[in-house]
């Protein structure tokens, strides 16, 4: 049987154990109902603001924000790009491209005082003025050229006379000395029929052992004319600018071709200069004028080849001599090595721009600052005679070309 004192000891201890409950819970309560709600209230959000709005704006948990749609004013709005235009061609024609091509002409000039054949240097592009058929051209391009140079070495070796084989080997050898390592030459011979004898190079010593193989020719005659198309047959299939140094009497007996048609091959030839150097004339001073028919119209031909020799060198902005001696054969060799390096180039776009194969007319004068022709004196203030070699012209060339 308990006692009264005990009983209240009890009750004491279990309002101490209900009042430690009651703190418990009343300290752990708001974790618990801070986490509950979160669960809860994330599937209640509502669904209207996943979308984004119908006039733009930001959406998803942002909350239903929506911007008011703008009215569409046509003063502010831009005109719109203007469309490529499209060319439809005709049927049955395909697309085509036009090429227009402006001619270029360029004009070698050298400038030789006629007294001592030394090249005029220091010339300005206002000292030159060009000519085409009698209109005058505007120069665009000028400089001095001294280049190596491409040249094949035309000999007539036949069987007429040991006086003129003597001068043809002797030429050929000066040539043949004052040639440089970079230069390319070629050795051809003529009597009735051509022969190559040395191949392009730029080794002088099989130009030299070539000539010295010229022992014992063939044929009696000399076909000029024949020899000179066949060289600039080959000449033309080379770029650039090509010479040819022809040593011959110039007489022609056999050739297929007449004068006029071997000028015609010259004057249609590109960039191709002609030197002439004439043989014999030691042996045609000897025997000139003896009189006699037959004297007579040797004396005739040999004439009518100077001239003809004259015509090829001109045409194509070149130089001829007639020596009668072999000293004489340095200073000429010097002379055309030193024109073939040392020239002006003058460039130009013609004002006739037709194609239509004709022959247009070249002429090239010297002035001075003033527009007067140029006079040039020496250091004692005497007139210095002074000689423009050009080409006398060039051949336009064909459309269809």
């Amino acid at each position: 049987m308990t006692t009264p004192r005990a009983n209240t000891r009890f009750l004491g201890y279990l309002g101490l154990k209900l009042l430690w409950l009651v703190f418990f819970t009343m300290a752990v309560a708001p974790f618990v109902f801070a986490q509950s709600s979160s669960q809860t209230a994330a599937p209640q959000s509502p669904q209207t603001d996943q979308a984004a709005p119908a006039a733009g704006g930001p959406g998803g948990d942002n909350g239903a924000i929506a911007l008011p749609k703008k009215k569409d004013n046509p003063d502010e709005t831009p005109a719109p790009a203007p469309a490529e235009p499209r060319i439809k061609n005709p049927e049955g024609l395909s697309n085509l491209s036009l090429h227009v091509e402006v001619p270029e002409v360029t004009v070698d000039v050298g400038v030789m005082l006629e007294k001592t054949r030394q090249f005029v240097p220091n010339l300005r592009p206002g000292n030159f003025r060009v000519y085409e058929d009698g209109v005058p051209q505007k120069i665009e391009g000028f400089k001095r050229t001294e280049a190596p140079i491409t040249a094949l070495l035309l000999c007539e070796f036949a069987s007429n006379s040991y006086y003129f084989i003597y001068d043809m080997r002797n030429a050929a050898w000066t040539f043949a000395q004052q040639l440089r390592p970079n230069d390319y030459v070629a050795l051809m011979t003529f009597d009735m029929r051509t022969q190559i004898v040395t191949d392009f190079t730029q080794d002088k010593k099989q130009i030299l052992e070539g000539i010295n193989m010229l022992q014992i020719p063939g044929f009696h005659e000399t076909n000029v004319f024949d020899a000179l198309h066949e060289a600039l047959d080959r000449l033309s299939r080379l770029d650039g600018q090509k010479y040819i140094v022809l040593i011959s009497s110039g007489r022609d007996s056999f050739s297929r071709i007449t004068f006029d048609q071997a000028l015609k091959y010259v004057k249609a030839s590109h960039n191709t200069t002609i030197y002439t150097v004439s043989t014999g004339g030691a042996i045609r001073t000897m025997t000139e004028g003896r009189g006699g028919m037959m004297s007579s119209m040797r004396d005739m031909d040999y004439l009518q080849a100077d001239n003809e020799m004259k015509t090829f060198a001109s045409v194509t902005g070149g130089m001829s001599f007639f020596p009668r001696f072999t000293g004489e054969m340095p200073d000429i060799f010097k002379s055309i090595n030193d024109n073939i390096r040392s020239k002006y180039r003058l460039i130009y776009r013609p004002t006739n721009t037709k194609q239509d194969g004709s022959w247009r007319k070249i002429r090239v004068e010297l002035v001075d600052d003033e527009g007067q022709p140029l006079r040039m004196q020496d250091e004692k203030h005497k007139p210095l005679k002074y000689q423009i070699i050009a080409r006398d012209g060039y051949r336009a060339r064909q459309e269809v070309e």
